[in-house]
């Protein structure tokens, strides 16, 4: 169990010092994968930045992914969820075209006009509060290889134990991976949610690097 996030940044932060020496970046996931990214990219004295993905949620039900986009234009899709609910062609595209517009609102607010980092050629460390289905984590993934990252380590505090997690990653980190998994705040005493204006101010802080 962990306290908040950034208790939980301080203890994945301590399984990752080995890759201190490779001078990586730290990206974060918008919301909360940011306040652990930010703990992580302290300790490993390296540059914060995102990677500003959404969750496509069922259209009978927002909680269930059904797939996830990111930046430049990237989407991943579950297709046996897709399948198995009869998602049509016109409610996915109204899901993501509705996604894509909160994503590039997000991308422009969280960055304040900042460029981003380099990830060409680098080892690039894409950290999450938890993965769940692992959408966003795989969508992230391609958007860091498209930009050109070297190497490529998923780092989470919990996951699920044996979960497929086949997210296109080179390395995949976490602190607990528990038999019995049912969601990813059920691990955090204090779970609330993340706002835009926390995401800001911790990238924003000039203490990372």
């Amino acid at each position: 169990m962990f306290a908040d996030r950034a208790d939980a940044g301080r203890q994945l932060a301590a399984r990752l010092t080995y890759l201190r020496p490779s001078d990586p970046v730290v990206v974060g996931l918008p919301r909360g994968g940011v306040p652990v990214a930010y703990e992580v990219a302290r300790a490993l004295h390296a540059p914060l930045d995102v990677i500003v993905v959404r969750k496509l949620g069922l259209p009978v039900d927002s909680e269930v992914a059904m797939g996830a986009i990111g930046e430049g234009g990237k989407r991943v899709l579950n297709d046996d969820i897709v399948r198995h609910v009869g998602v049509s062609a016109g409610e996915l595209r109204t899901v993501e075209d509705r996604e894509r517009a909160l994503l590039e609102a997000r991308e422009t607010l969280f960055r304040g006009g900042r460029p981003r980092c380099e990830l060409y050629g680098r080892v690039v460390i894409i950290v999450d509060d938890g993965i769940a289905t692992g959408a966003t984590a795989r969508v992230a993934c391609e958007v860091a290889r498209q930009l050109g990252a070297l190497r490529v380590v998923v780092a989470v505090p919990v996951a699920p134990a044996g979960a497929d997690l086949r997210l296109g990653a080179d390395e995949i980190v976490s602190v607990v991976q528990p038999a019995e998994f049912w969601a990813v705040g059920a691990h955090y005493r204090d779970f609330r949610a993340t706002t835009d204006a926390e995401v800001v101010a911790l990238l924003a802080a000039e203490t990372v690097s």
